[in-house]
């Protein structure tokens, strides 16, 4: 277009150019995240856990919402992917291993600080090796559990059940709350994509209503739903492992033996 008009003496429309505004806006929803992050981590220090882990479930919001805002604003950039990485390990590495030791590791001693030391080295590897990897090939599944996802299964368990664990052999119950989620995250299943597990996603008309049925069913029992929505993806992932190799397991090849030669060749 810009040869035809400059043969005719014409001058190219330039590009349409976004305010400096518009940049700034996807990271404010990235400091949001951050925020909550810490405010999480503050309220456990305190022993305030059904105040602390909401924290978790609005960061996994705002993390989801600066991504959308960048790529519909066309602010996306280097350095906001890096800098979502960061507030990404604070939100879902950091707060979620504070939170899970003051709630219910604590009295395990050095097993309960090497544990919650284990979630935020998964989360640091989950996000270094999403980050070197991209979105290459199917949009549809994540490989590994992703951070947010994991956040959410102790989250939501602190949420429902805030009263923690003060004995060591009780305590022992929230090893798997920790170890399960941190060991998916650097596995190798596939998980849905949140957009893919949306039903009716290509009817328009459809979406809203599953977000307003979804937003009215945590309204009405945020602690039973929210723990339904965390431990049901987690078990996603294993349970469509499981299915797929059962479906690809290879039948048995049987060579048919040519009549006219004789057995001891045809073996």
């Amino acid at each position: 277009m810009s040869r035809v008009l400059s043969m005719f003496g014409g001058k190219a429309p330039r590009p349409r150019r976004f305010r400096g505004g518009t940049y700034l806006l996807p990271s404010l929803f990235t400091v949001a995240n951050m925020f909550c992050g810490w405010a999480c981590i503050v309220f456990a220090m305190r022993g305030d856990y059904f105040t602390a882990a909401p924290f978790i479930g609005f960061a996994i919001v705002l993390d989801g919402l600066d991504g959308r805002v960048a790529r519909a604003t066309g602010a996306t950039s280097d350095f906001g992917v890096e800098f979502d990485s960061l507030a990404d390990v604070i939100s879902f590495g950091v707060a979620p291993a504070t939170l899970v030791f003051a709630w219910g590791l604590e009295p395990l001693g050095r097993l309960g600080w090497a544990v919650a030391f284990l979630w935020l080295a998964a989360v640091a590897v989950r996000l270094a090796r999403f980050n070197i990897q991209g979105k290459e090939g199917d949009k549809r599944y994540f490989i590994g559990l992703p951070s947010p996802a994991a956040a959410g299964v102790p989250a939501s368990t602190v949420f429902a059940y805030p009263l923690g664990f003060a004995e060591p052999g009780a305590a022992l119950a929230a090893l798997p709350i920790v170890l399960v989620p941190a060991a998916l995250m650097v596995s190798r299943l596939r998980f849905r994509s949140f957009g893919a597990l949306i039903p009716g996603r290509r009817r328009s008309y459809l979406t809203p209503l599953v977000i307003a049925a979804v937003i009215a069913a945590i309204a009405a029992q945020p602690e039973v739903v929210l723990l339904v929505m965390a431990y049901a993806y987690l078990a996603s992932g294993m349970v469509g492992a499981a299915m797929n190799r059962g479906q690809r397991r290879p039948a048995r090849v049987t060579t048919p033996v040519d009549p006219d030669v004789p057995a001891e060749r045809s073996a």
